[in-house]
């Protein structure tokens, strides 16, 4: 499957953007980001917390075998239904410091939507760090799980 999903890491810098496209409304795109069921679903993650608010906190949790091995964790500094979220980003137990992340959320059309993501990092070092990672191919499965399942509630 074609990677839809693309992420701008510019050389030099700290920050990366991430842009995607899906098929579904904007207020569906928005509720797989802020809905614990969905997120659930299309991350593959337990939400341990999830306060949709501003000033609210979230906390993530993937376990394997009866062990946790992703924690992340953070606080949102802005939720504006339909249109943007201003998050916080944490992972425990990796050496990457905390990142701020700006998600925001644009129709096209009735059917269409796009997310563009932008993530902060304290430095290049910590940036590189993230892209070690399968980050780009682990995103692309995720947003296509999402628009799998934004087809089935559409």
């Amino acid at each position: 499957m074609e990677n839809r999903t693309t992420i701008n890491a510019e050389e030099g810098k700290q920050d990366i953007l991430i842009t995607r496209e899906f098929d579904l409304p904007i207020e569906l795109l928005f509720k797989a980001y802020s809905e614990p069921e969905l997120l659930e679903q299309w991350m593959g993650t337990k939400v341990v917390k999830l306060e949709n608010k501003n000033y609210g906190s979230y906390q993530f949790e993937t376990s394997h075998n009866g062990n946790a091995v992703f924690k992340a964790h953070g606080t949102i500094h802005s939720f504006i239904l339909n249109e943007k979220i201003v998050r916080t980003f944490e992972m425990e137990n990796m050496p990457i410091d905390v990142q701020l992340e700006f998600l925001e959320f644009s129709k096209i059309s009735d059917e269409q939507s796009k997310l563009n993501i932008h993530i902060i990092y304290k430095s290049e070092q910590h940036r590189a760090e993230q892209l070690k990672m399968p980050f780009a191919n682990g995103l692309n499965i995720a947003h296509n799980r999402l628009q799998e399942i934004g087809n089935k509630l559409k």
